[in-house]
């Protein structure tokens, strides 16, 4: 079932900042099937199912590559970044950050393919992660809301969702998935404390049950 969810913006301006802007190509011309989105409302069930998705989905890929190590300390996701040039420094910064926050789990930047990839370009939906089920997920970053909210937060928000965290709009500022819920002034690029131990937690106990699923699929397939 196709799920899009999208991106209420709060500039007047958004809709001419984003015509302005490069024109990479539209995310339109690559359909998100799942989409959870860096906005600015409250979340949804629908919401909260396309953030599950996505992690699902990257997690799968990473176990499928993993499966020989399943007790190793730390799992390793890949990445393309080539489809967001823009975006380099921003998504260095991401991976910065997330690597240094957690321990169970870390990025690593792959100039063949991935887990996952990060695009860029223009969308009425602004920024947002996407994936078809199936581990070919992809972090779109959208030019108009990165000129409008600090750029290195809707980044590492959004690489939250790939690690496993829902939106929680309603919270402070200090809370990376808050997204957009605390405005535009709010430019905190790092998980809290919080945060931080429940993607510990999910790459601790989630890899390990995703590499069972796994070798009990290959004995009964």
């Amino acid at each position: 079932m196709k799920l899009s969810l999208r991106y209420a913006s709060v500039a007047a301006g958004i809709g001419l900042a984003a015509g302005a802007l490069a024109t990479a190509a539209p995310a339109s011309a690559a359909p998100a099937p799942v989409v959870a989105g860096y906005t600015h409302y409250a979340g949804s069930a629908e919401e909260a199912a396309a953030n599950k998705a996505f992690f699902q989905a990257v997690l799968k890929s990473v176990a499928q590559k993993r499966a020989a190590h399943p007790h190793a300390a730390s799992v390793t996701v890949t990445y393309d970044a080539s489809g967001a040039p823009s975006f380099a420094q921003q998504i260095a910064n991401s991976t910065s950050i997330w690597n240094s926050s957690v321990s169970n789990v870390k990025l690593q930047a792959s100039s063949g393919g991935g887990d996952f990839s990060y695009r860029e370009g223009n969308d009425p939906r602004g920024s947002y992660a996407s994936t078809d089920g199936h581990g070919s997920g992809y972090v779109f970053l959208d030019y108009a809301q990165n000129q409008e909210y600090d750029s290195t937060r809707v980044t590492a928000h959004e690489t939250g969702h790939v690690l496993g965290l829902p939106d929680h709009y309603e919270g402070p500022c200090s809370e990376l998935m808050s997204g957009g819920g605390p405005g535009t002034s709010c430019t905190n690029p790092y998980p809290d404390a919080n945060e931080k131990s429940r993607v510990n937690q999910l790459w601790a106990n989630g890899f390990a049950k995703a590499v069972k699923s796994l070798e009990k699929s290959a004995k009964t397939g």
